[in-house]
């Protein structure tokens, strides 16, 4: 068994520096953790075209279903500006009752969590049926394509089956227990493009204009309702996030207007109909009154919504939550993307970790006695589990 104290181990592991995608260090940590309670460990490196290497981990114990996952990442986001910290943001320092360092709230607090959970679930189990398991990415906080979604395919080609996985995300508001996530909305980035002809300011019966007609694309699509929502999401959003003219003269019409927007949606949309609804939208728009003007809209990149039917496995979460915290936990489908759109793929998917006070902020931080509740809560639901799948 582990020697180390949760709040000890936890600091190791915030010290190991792990931005995207840097992940050996943090993974290495892990592995010598587990290889001292026999777990199978595999290592897995991936690398495409136009990305950068990722490094992963799978490991488990036991055989066979029922199989339960927790799924993490152990990457991290840059720190930014180090003089705005108060303490190293690789340091692990402890004060008050609260452990501070970038990863700590998102998500290597979780996932040492669960480590000491599972740990301690299995210590006196010689017979124990099933399989319990951890999968941790390097590139969750990146492009997200050499991670998790490569692991399950690797899993599902060595055929090796995971019945229910919780994913270790700071899915809490303000108190631990008070919300859990079944789902998660969609998103959709696109660039629309205008082209017109330059000019001179002072002719502009001899250019064409992209800047108005880009105004009128989008005030339309802007003002456009997508959906109401329903009962399980909130209506899909639209959001302009970057208009481009790239004209610093003051004195010349531009041939190009370009505008980068997102699109947070629900599960009444996928990337093909969304993006129908988007061209549909943009030639309603009159544009007869301009000439030589013409539009392109492209994908940029996109993530499915999902969402896990409530059921067994998500009650089991709520009722650990429960005799833990005495909290009932909300529901919830909110907020950005997760690896979990990969993993509802292949199984049932609840997303339950840390509250999300200080996620990705100067002076990230957790507190050591939530910390202690949430490996009780892990602890609790393992054993839920197996005992009741």
């Amino acid at each position: 068994m582990y020697k180390l104290s949760l709040e000890n181990t936890l600091k190791s592991f915030i010290q190991c520096e792990s931005i995207t995608p840097n992940a050996k260090q943090a993974l290495d940590f892990v592995e010598e953790i587990l290889c001292e309670s026999d777990f199978y460990i595999k290592r897995l490196t991936f690398n495409s075209k136009n990305t950068y290497p990722v490094d992963n981990l799978y490991a488990s114990f036991g055989k066979g279903s029922p199989h339960l996952c927790f799924a993490g990442h152990v990457d991290v986001v840059p720190y930014g500006d180090i003089s705005q910290w108060s303490y190293l943001p690789f340091g692990g320092e402890t004060k008050n009752g609260r452990i501070y360092g970038r990863g700590a709230e998102d998500m290597k607090g979780s996932i040492i969590a669960w480590i000491f959970a599972m740990l301690e679930h299995i210590k006196d189990k010689k017979n124990f049926k099933g399989t319990i398991s951890i999968l941790l990415t390097g590139d969750e906080e990146g492009l997200a394509i050499n991670g998790t979604s490569k692991v399950l395919e690797w899993l599902k080609n060595n055929n090796i089956n995971i019945d229910s996985c919780i994913v270790g995300e700071p899915t809490n508001v303000k108190a631990l227990g008070d919300t859990i996530k079944v789902g998660r909305r969609g998103s959709l980035s696109c660039e629309l493009k205008v082209n017109g002809e330059q000019g001179h300011v002072a002719y502009p019966d001899k250019a064409s204009n992209p800047i108005p007609v880009l105004i009128k694309l989008l005030d339309k699509l802007i003002n456009t309702p997508i959906d109401s929502g329903n009962d399980n999401f909130i209506a899909s959003n639209l959001e302009v996030t970057s208009i481009d003219i790239g004209n610093e003269a003051m004195n010349i019409i531009p041939s190009e207007a370009r505008a980068v927007f997102n699109i947070r949606y629900n599960n009444l949309w996928d990337e093909a109909s969304l993006f129908s609804w988007l061209n549909e939208k943009l030639k309603d728009v009159s544009l007869d009154s301009f000439k030589d003007i013409n539009w392109n809209l492209i994908i940029k990149s996109s993530a499915n919504s999902f969402l896990t039917k409530e059921g067994k496995f998500s009650s089991l979460i709520l009722d650990s939550i429960f005799k833990i915290t005495g909290l009932k936990a909300n529901i919830s489908t909110d907020g950005g993307t997760s690896d979990a759109r990969f993993i509802s793929q292949y199984c049932s998917v609840v997303e339950f970790g840390l509250v999300g006070r200080t996620m990705h902020q100067v002076d990230e931080n957790i507190s050591l006695d939530e910390l202690k509740q949430l490996q009780s809560i892990y602890q609790h639901s393992i054993a839920n589990y197996f005992e009741n799948f």
